[in-house]
């Protein structure tokens, strides 16, 4: 497969590149150089392991200002 590099040094993945790594839009990916070729390695998104670990819905943020001071304070003695 080939590609072009434009005038803004920009170039595309090609489509079976992009569906062999699954690679979507706002994906990150690394450069490297190695033995003289260029690798590209796709970063993956670990923050995802994290779903359904915080709390949502209402809250009392009266409280949860005074559990903070509370912690802060315990924390400086």
């Amino acid at each position: 497969m080939r590609t072009l590099i434009t005038s803004k040094y920009q170039t595309t993945i090609p489509k079976a590149i992009r569906d062999a790594m699954n690679l979507s839009v706002r994906d990150t990916i690394e450069w490297k150089i190695e033995n003289g070729k260029i690798v590209i390695i796709p970063l993956r998104k670990h923050f995802l392991g994290f779903r359904n670990t915080v709390k949502v819905g209402p809250g009392d943020i009266r409280a949860d200002i005074k559990s903070a001071r509370r912690i802060r304070a315990e924390r400086h003695q």
